[in-house]
């Protein structure tokens, strides 16, 4: 009995040393992950910084160089971008700007994502409405401006449809290209479990499709921002558009510049929190 006993005892010792063992080497590990995931975060940044170094100093130089009189050196940009700031040229800019974009922003994601599902998941519209956003995607949409003008007039409906047009295929075509990329085995297990129609879509076709459809929510938001741009310097010089033109026309080469980074920057911060938005939403499906 006394022998069973330590014999009892010691199998517990063991196990329990064998469990502490695998608890440590796992936080270990873990510990190493979270170590590694920091250091490439901050060499990527690291990487990032440099090169808008390396950029913003060939264009110092460049400038310098007396290539033309219409490309100034960056620092000239820069004092201009802080100088339209604190005037408050680019408030006044991109209010003119920023209704007609973010209405077309909303229908294009709305509209292009629904579209993109929908023929994704139904034959019939597949073969109706794909070749009409293959052709809005590859038609020159500053070409179809002076139609679009001689239909709504010189008014903000113009750039709103300019928007989705180039906005509205990227964002359809990417959700298609995501729900048709859902794996076969996936489809066949929730056949398997006697899943509904409705219960495939939005529990295996959608999750597994996200990724494309983000990818193509950022690509729309990209051709948002240069139809508004195309809109306002083709249609009706308002906004950022105006501030593109006027300054061309005066020679202020350096607030012209000023105002297409004006554009880059705003640009690469939605894109940027965009990308934030899908990595707090979807944890577990993070981009590399």
């Amino acid at each position: 009995m006394a022998e069973y006993s330590a014999t009892a005892s010691s199998t517990e010792i063991g196990a329990n040393f064998l469990e502490k063992s695998n608890s440590d080497s796992q936080a270990s590990i873990s510990s190493e992950e979270n170590t590694i995931k920091a250091n490439s975060k901050n060499n990527l940044l690291i990487w990032r910084v440099f090169s808008f170094f390396i950029v913003f100093s060939i264009w110092e130089l460049a400038g310098r160089a007396d290539i033309s009189i219409a490309f100034p050196p960056f620092s000239k940009v820069l004092v201009a971008f802080v100088e339209m700031i604190f005037s408050g040229e680019f408030f006044v800019a991109y209010a003119d700007s920023l209704p007609p974009l973010l209405t077309g922003l909303f229908i294009t994601i709305i509209g292009g994502v629904i579209i993109g599902i929908s023929i994704g998941l139904v034959r019939s519209a597949e073969w109706f409405i794909m070749p009409l956003l293959i052709i809005f995607q590859t038609a020159p949409v500053s070409a179809l401006i002076p139609m679009l003008t001689y239909i709504y007039g010189i008014s903000d409906t113009s750039k709103i449809v300019a928007i989705v047009i180039l906005g509205m295929p990227l964002v359809a075509l990417n959700s298609y290209k995501g729900i048709q990329a859902t794996n076969p085995s996936l489809l066949e297990m929730s056949k398997s479990f006697l899943a509904s129609r409705l219960d495939t879509i939005l529990f295996v076709i959608l999750p597994s499709a996200q990724k494309m459809i983000f990818a193509g929510l950022r690509l729309g938001i990209s051709g948002a921002f240069i139809g508004i741009v195309l809109a306002e310097l083709l249609i009706t010089p308002t906004g950022i558009g105006d501030l593109i033109t006027y300054n061309r026309f005066i020679a202020r080469y350096d607030k012209m510049f000023a105002t297409i980074v004006s554009i880059l920057a705003i640009a690469g911060l939605t894109l940027s929190l965009m990308r934030v938005f899908e990595d707090w939403l979807f944890p577990s499906e993070k981009n590399s």
